[in-house]
């Protein structure tokens, strides 16, 4: 599909900036944030009757930047090969939006962000976020734009959360719902490798309690916390496909450098990252994660009571970060609410990061349940 890449053309990102009293955002902790702002994107055209939308939720690094090209460059967004004419969501037929979360680093409002009380970034003062605050202020983003009901709402990994908080606490403006290789809550294993991360960020001498702004940021500590969350992005098969056990010089330098090609792919990805990532807003983000349970000590039956939209789950073998079985309990939980549901597990070797790659059995999967989807 790379003939197709960037077919929705050059996007700009627009803001929008809501929250001034008495009409502030409540979050989740009963703490009242004015004003915020969201970043976001649209590809496509709403229809007459505003019943075409579909609302992309991004993952813990991504941003409102999902498809197109911004002027003057050369890579597209994070999900350009599902999003644009004739792909998976076909900006031919649906009007698509993609927003930066709360606390993100890409336009919305979060810990970079400046205080209107102090006029320096929040840094630690920004208030913790959860996923419902997230959603919460995306809800105030669709008022904006004028739509009722959305057509679907979609996302991967933490994408997959938000999907089942908009699933949970907004039932009736969603036609339908797509989570991918997602979870209704962190297990003690997935708060443990956020917590690694977290702690270098911590750990890095730049970090002095988050008020790094204007000085040498915790560079190094944010490139090892990526470092360890892209390692769970992968799998073991993948790794070994890529890198195997070769050698950047062919030979045994005996020193501590890059000399496997797995450690230079490591350093380099994590390099770019630390150039466009807050590590504040990774903090507060893993953070948003880990406290992320809709099950709540609620039965399973009970959870999507409210539901009435059809629902795919997709998850894939080889996900190790969050493994298929975490995608069945959702299933069951919608199931036993008597919620219209289908599963695909796909059979895949790229691990988590199946969600970004396996684009050919997605696209099918996905335009086949859309097809099947009506918003009246």
């Amino acid at each position: 599909m790379t003939e197709n890449v960037g077919n929705v053309g050059t996007v700009e990102t627009k803001y929008y900036t809501f929250g001034n009293s008495p009409k502030e955002l409540t979050l989740e902790s009963g703490e009242k944030r004015e004003p915020i702002t969201l970043a976001y994107e649209t590809y496509g055209k709403l229809n007459q009757k505003k019943s075409n939308a579909i609302l992309v939720l991004h993952a813990l690094s991504g941003d409102a930047h999902a498809a197109g090209l911004h002027k003057g460059d050369k890579r597209p967004g994070w999900w350009d090969t599902m999003i644009g004419s004739e792909k998976a969501l076909d900006t031919e037929k649906y009007f698509v939006v993609c927003s930066n979360v709360l606390g993100g680093c890409k336009g919305s409002t979060g810990p970079s962000s400046t205080n209107p009380k102090t006029g320096k970034p929040y840094g630690t003062k920004f208030p913790i976020i959860t996923i419902q605050d997230m959603v919460s202020a995306q809800r105030r983003l669709i008022d904006h734009l004028g739509i009722d009901k959305l057509l679907t709402v979609i996302g991967g990994s933490m994408g997959g959360m938000q999907v089942l908080q908009w699933m949970i606490y907004y039932p009736d403006r969603i036609g339908s719902a797509i989570p991918i290789a997602t979870t209704m809550k962190h297990s003690p294993q997935q708060i443990a490798f956020n917590e690694v991360g977290r702690q270098a960020i911590m750990a890095d001498h730049n970090w002095n309690n988050g008020d790094y702004y204007g000085r040498s940021a915790p560079d190094r500590g944010l490139a090892v916390a990526r470092m360890v969350g892209h390692i769970t992005y992968m799998s073991d098969v993948s790794m070994a496909e890529k890198f195997g056990r070769r050698l950047k010089n062919h030979g045994r330098p005996f020193k501590f450098g890059t000399d496997f090609e797995v450690e230079g792919y490591l350093r380099y990805r994590s390099d770019n990252f630390v150039k466009r990532f807050d590590a504040n807003s990774y903090l507060y983000i893993t953070k948003a994660i880990d406290y992320f349970n809709i099950l709540n000590g609620k039965k399973l039956s009970k959870i999507f009571k409210d539901l009435k939209a059809k629902v795919l789950v997709l998850a894939f073998k080889s996900d190790w970060l969050y493994p298929a079985y975490q995608s069945r309990e959702i299933v069951k939980a919608c199931k036993l609410a008597g919620v219209d549901t289908t599963y695909c597990e796909i059979n895949s070797t790229y691990g988590h990061d199946a969600f970004l790659l396996e684009i050919k059995e997605e696209t099918h999967l996905i335009k086949h349940f859309l097809r099947t989807v009506s918003n009246g």
